[in-house]
């Protein structure tokens, strides 16, 4: 895979899973627990089909292909996924979207120290420019409190962080297996969960189908396409390209709810998208990412 079309599918994915805030908005009453549950089985479901499409073999082969790297991958993404959840029920969007603008910083500096690999020059200082937009489109609603929504959200940024990392270092044509571990992991932590803490799975019918596309489209198919150009690209350039889902994130609420939007929501998306747009102009006339010089500590 060439880096513009690996680019392309971090961007896709990114946009697909920026649909997750406004259909979190059309909930009513389900639980964090319930959300990651049935989130987590469509997910899987999704994943499981676009990898036996992808790589031509039945499911039995898929799960006997599962190795360390996708074992490992996948507990961090469901870590991120689990707080990323609470973040958005017990946080403003706002604060959720600030805080995992850190993902290029720790994604950059986890894998130059991990795993030896320097990001390309033109990376920090488009890094900073992308964070600095989406700073000023939370600006009016972040509130950076000791709160446990905030919270959740930096331990999502940095499990997001570590993932990236992983699916960088593990070298393999795409690492779809992972992200179907991730599933895997988060829907049996849900389903427990949920029994212990909420009293059970029963939510409306229309909470679950909100959920079950949500898991499956949003989640499922965008987290795929992230993690497919994610072993062709430097952790560091994937983050900043997924920035992109905080710049779309805002937006969908205003054309399919009626929220409105600020100056410095509208000002600071084009900021962050101006930046993206240069960094994906520079990496096209990069070649596709190469091996790691050195043995991956991971």
């Amino acid at each position: 895979m060439t880096r513009p079309i690996a680019m392309i599918f971090v961007l896709g994915g990114a946009s697909f899973m920026s649909f997750v805030g406004v259909l979190m908005r059309l909930l009513d009453d389900a639980t964090g627990f319930q959300i990651l549950f049935y989130r987590s089985l469509s997910l899987t479901l999704m994943v499981l089909m676009v990898v036996c499409v992808r790589r031509r073999c039945p499911p039995k082969t898929v799960l006997r292909s599962i190795d360390r790297h996708d074992l490992w991958m996948g507990a961090w993404l469901a870590l991120a996924f689990t707080s990323y959840i609470f973040s958005m029920l017990h946080t403003s969007v706002a604060s959720t979207l600030l805080i995992l603008t850190i993902v290029p910083f720790l994604a950059a500096i986890i894998a130059w120290k991990w795993i030896g690999e320097i990001p390309h020059l033109v990376t920090w200082p488009t890094m900073m420019i992308a964070i600095f937009g989406v700073g000023l489109m939370v600006y009016d609603g972040a509130s950076l409190g000791y709160s446990l929504g905030n919270l959740s959200a930096f331990i999502s940024a940095g499990c997001f962080a570590i993932m990236l990392v992983i699916a960088r270092c593990s070298r393999k044509s795409d690492v779809l297996g992972g992200t179907f571990m991730a599933g895997v992991f988060s829907a049996i932590l849900g389903g427990v969960a949920a029994f212990l803490l909420d009293g059970g799975l029963a939510i409306k019918q229309s909470d679950m189908l909100i959920i079950l596309f949500m898991g499956a489209f949003t989640i499922g198919l965008g987290i795929a396409l992230v993690t497919t150009g994610t072993g062709y690209l430097p952790a560091a350039e994937v983050s900043l390209l997924v920035l992109i889902e905080s710049v779309l994130g805002p937006l969908w609420p205003w054309v399919f709810l009626g929220e409105s939007l600020s100056k410095l929501e509208i000002i600071g998306g084009a900021i962050t998208l101006a930046a993206v747009i240069a960094m994906t102009l520079v990496s096209q006339k990069q070649p596709a990412a190469t091996p790691i010089a050195r043995e991956p500590k991971c």
